[in-house]
């Protein structure tokens, strides 16, 4: 699961009411050949006005900025029903980027955690050789399975990294996060990445949201084709053994590929495909639009204030899920523990990730056509990637 919280910039100390009236006459000075006061509010360090602008707002945001800058102070431009709300904060610069030997470090051991965890997954014939090596060579059987994973997570969080760049909004190289495997299969969480300061406007924030899980999800598309490719139909083992659950797409590539697979039989997986379907998986929690995570940022652009509802719609179906499932397991006889990831993931996202999310700065520009389509593209992907039952054991 990949977080992506942001940096909020350093708010200044409460000013007397001697500078806060300073600060209002400023900056009504500043704004008046863009931006018609109607009312004003006042809202412990914020100076809030109501009004209409004179100017497109992207015009009006950057003139408001650099007229406002040199006195430590950042304009916010939202909409309040007809009117526009232009938001005035004694915000501090972003904070400059810290020293990246914590992101090596973690890469380092993030790639550790990986082809550890890779070398249970068998399916290799070139690499499978190592197993029989008594000696550390044991775990360079693992190599398909991490340079796979890690290949769809890096290009990922450049995707995020790059296209933030372009929008010269600070962001901070990726931090992979390892996880000790078998507790968790993968051997990772995933990575985040942190803004320092907010996104442009909508259209922005959309880009740079969608960015990391669209480019991940073409490199795990190709993985699995490539890795189903690598695949062979076997009869399923007498012995147990443990099957990655099918989404809608999966399963569609699966039949593309073999076809029917007949009783008796099973896909034998490659590693890379293995790989691959943890990659879909990350991409479809991504893409969940609640809170802080990528569909989460997509949800805000697309929404703006009503974003908190769609999160806790979201929820809800995650529980809706698990119980539905739940219910299935007792009257077929089958085991409810399939049912919990959902319950889990409804935790972690209640617990962990929340439903509040910062607005862009100029939050009155709305998102192009085109991003609203491939929007609705984002939210029918999540449910083309998530599998009903991710792991079974038999």
């Amino acid at each position: 699961m990949r977080l992506w919280p942001l940096r909020r910039r350093s708010v200044a100390a409460p000013l007397s009411p001697d500078d806060l009236l300073l600060s209002d006459e400023l900056v009504q000075r500043s704004i008046e050949d863009a931006f018609v006061v109607e009312e004003r509010r006042v809202r412990g360090n914020a100076l809030g006005f109501h009004g209409r602008l004179l100017q497109p707002p992207d015009r009006a945001l950057s003139l408001l900025e650099a007229r406002l800058r040199p006195y430590g102070l950042t304009p916010f431009l939202r909409r309040d029903g007809d009117r526009v709300v232009l938001q005035v904060l004694p915000l501090g610069e972003a904070r400059p980027p810290g020293r990246v030997t914590v992101n090596i470090v973690l890469f380092v051991l993030t790639c550790v955690s990986v082809l550890v965890a890779g070398a249970g997954f068998a399916g290799s014939p070139t690499f499978d050789a190592f197993r029989t090596s008594i000696s550390g060579t044991l775990f360079l059987s693992g190599i398909p399975f991490a340079a796979t994973i890690l290949t769809i997570l890096t290009v990922h969080e450049f995707g995020h990294y790059f296209t933030a760049r372009y929008y010269r909004t600070p962001v901070s190289l990726p931090y992979f996060i390892p996880a000790p495997p078998p507790l968790f299969p993968a051997g990772t969480l995933g990575a985040i990445i942190s803004m320092r300061s907010p996104a442009r406007n909508r259209n922005s924030l959309f880009d740079i949201a969608a960015a990391g899980p669209l480019s991940g999800l073409a490199v795990a598309l190709g993985a699995m084709l490539l890795g189903l490719a690598w695949s062979r139909v076997t009869p399923i083992p007498l012995a147990g053994y443990t099957v990655f659950g099918d989404s809608l797409l999966s399963r569609l590539l699966v039949v593309w590929k073999f076809g029917p697979i007949p009783d008796g039989m099973m896909v034998f997986t490659h590693p890379v495909a293995d790989a691959a379907w943890f990659g879909l998986l990350v991409t479809a929690i991504n893409l969940f639009p609640v809170g802080q995570l990528d569909g989460g940022r997509i949800a805000y652009a697309l929404f703006g204030r009503h974003h908190r509802v769609v999160g806790k719609v979201t929820v809800g179906l995650l529980l809706l899920a698990g119980t539905a499932t739940a219910g299935v397991a007792l009257m077929t006889g089958g085991s409810v523990v399939s049912s919990l990831h959902w319950f889990v993931w409804a935790g972690l996202i209640y617990f962990l990730i929340g439903f509040n999310h910062s607005p862009p700065v100029d939050d009155v520009t709305p998102l192009s056509t085109g991003r609203r389509v491939l929007a609705a593209v984002c939210l029918v992907l999540v449910i083309l990637l998530v599998p009903p039952v991710p792991i079974e054991t038999s």
